[in-house]
């Protein structure tokens, strides 16, 4: 992923003036009803894209003076014009219009006012149809970037956890009883793995993202010989969009984004799951320090994982948002629909819930302690080498089939007795099996398990100690 970045800016939130006259005003005879400026405004969040939008139209003005479409005199106007409002932006002296309906108008307007009528020729050969679909784009590119890279320390730290605990064995869970045991670094770097996953997604939707629709106009193209590539050049994307209609219509990436980063939350929500679960007092595996954590208005003992519960609940709304995106678009005609507004706020969502979640989570598990004996404790519990019993038998000949049979009956005289398996008697299991020797009981202990899992991907200490080796190389 590769583009040029808009520099982000000091988010703050518009002040709001009416009476501003509509850039569109031509056409109508009536003014608009005051409840329709509130319902049909998209200023009140959409004035987040004010950075991209200059960076576009100051593009965009030098691509018209080097088409001669406007002179270099007045592109360098618009220019100084365009970053004198930025910096009232930033400032926050900047007045935000309802009445101009979005970020696009209100920017257009401010700049008639300090440049005079030069400012008005910066619209020539645009729409708000490919200016907003630009803004999108420009917009995404930072946030794909930011979520890459939040994604990539959150790997370094779960890296780092499974380095210092490497040697730690806990119970692997099916069904969530008790399975075969694994070591902890394992478990951990299951997760390093979806995540790489989620960072492939993103690499896979700037790609899509990284196209310029500017030039597209409201949906058919312009008369005006422009540029395209000069201006796409100049903002660091990849290529143009080729077919205008689509240009405007098109809000493929944004969903893309959007489900992009519903799995990401989708595994912070699993891990979330697993952290409640472990830090509880029923498995007292970790603790959570206090720092992430709250306490009860009424139960002084109480303490909560509140940041893990409150990223498992956020996953839902992040869902919600690729819903809300899906639908939106699923019934529109070509091309451009006034619908298409409502894309901002879920995208806009989405992303802020992500980048959040995921910074949280970086220092949070940086301070997480490890309950070795906890997990050691519960690993030794129950029945969890049994599938290495029946791998013992399998040895020796026996089909697998029979050996889970014996390996059964085995546990069924274990709780007759209530005894372990690597404390039942060996007179005993040779009453299941003749090929059961004295060398089962080196087969049931957690190392000789855990040990012997050296097929490529599985928890033995030999594999773990090589994908760890490798994965610091990467850094």
């Amino acid at each position: 992923m590769a583009a040029k970045k808009t520099k982000t800016l000091k988010k703050t939130a518009p002040k709001k003036a009416a009476g501003k006259a509509k850039p569109w005003a031509g056409r109508f005879t009536e003014a608009t009803n005051a409840l329709v400026e509130e319902f049909t405004a998209s200023i009140p969040y959409d004035w987040q894209l004010y950075p991209y939008d200059i960076a576009g139209s100051i593009a965009h003005a030098a691509m018209l003076a080097k088409t001669g479409i406007i002179s270099k005199k007045e592109a360098g106007q618009i220019t100084r014009g365009l970053q004198e409002v930025l910096a009232e932006i930033v400032a926050g002296t900047f007045d935000f219009s309802i009445a101009l309906e979005d970020i696009h108008m209100n920017i257009e307007t401010r700049l008639i006012e300090k440049i005079g009528p030069v400012g008005g020729k910066l619209h020539t050969a645009r729409s708000r149809n490919d200016q907003v679909a630009l803004d999108i784009r420009m917009y995404l590119r930072d946030v794909i970037t930011e979520t890459h890279d939040l994604l990539a320390e959150l790997q370094k730290v779960l890296v780092a956890l499974a380095d210092r605990y490497q040697n730690v064995v806990l119970p692997g869970y099916t069904h969530l009883q008790r399975a075969q045991p694994v070591l902890l670094g394992h478990h951990l770097l299951a997760y390093y793995e979806m995540f790489s996953r989620d960072r492939g997604r993103l690499e896979d939707c700037f790609r899509r993202v990284n196209v310029m629709p500017l030039g597209a106009g409201a949906l058919a193209g312009t008369v005006l010989p422009i540029d395209r590539k000069f201006v796409a050049r100049e903002l660091g994307f990849e290529g143009i969009c080729e077919n205008s209609m689509d240009a405007v219509s098109d809000r493929d990436f944004a969903i893309e984004f959007a489900a992009a980063c519903a799995q990401i939350m989708m595994h912070l929500s699993r891990l979330s799951e697993e952290l409640v679960l472990w830090s509880s007092s029923e498995f007292g595996f970790i603790t959570i320090s206090d720092g992430f954590t709250t306490g009860s208005s009424i139960m002084p003992q109480k303490k909560n994982p509140d940041v893990a519960e409150l990223t498992r609940g956020k996953t839902g709304r992040v869902y919600g948002n690729l819903t809300a995106l899906l639908t939106l678009m699923k019934g529109l005609p070509l091309a451009y629909n006034r619908d298409m507004q409502e894309d901002k706020e879920p995208l806009f969502d989405s992303a802020e819930t992500v980048t959040r979640s995921l910074a949280v989570y970086i220092e949070m598990l940086k301070g997480i302690t490890v309950h070795k004996d906890a997990m050691r404790k519960a690993a030794e519990d129950g029945f969890i080498t049994a599938t290495d019993l029946a791998d013992y038998l399998v040895k020796k000949g026996m089909p697998f089939r029979q050996a889970h049979e014996v390996v059964g009956r085995a546990v069924l005289r274990c709780l007759e007795l209530q005894s372990g398996l690597a404390e039942l008697p060996l007179a005993e299991y040779r009453k299941l099996s003749s090929l059961i020797r004295d060398d089962v009981y080196a087969a049931l202990s957690i190392e000789a398990s855990v040990g012997r899992r050296t097929s490529e991907g599985g928890t033995a200490p030999a594999n773990l100690k090589k994908r760890l080796a490798a994965l610091k190389k990467q850094r």
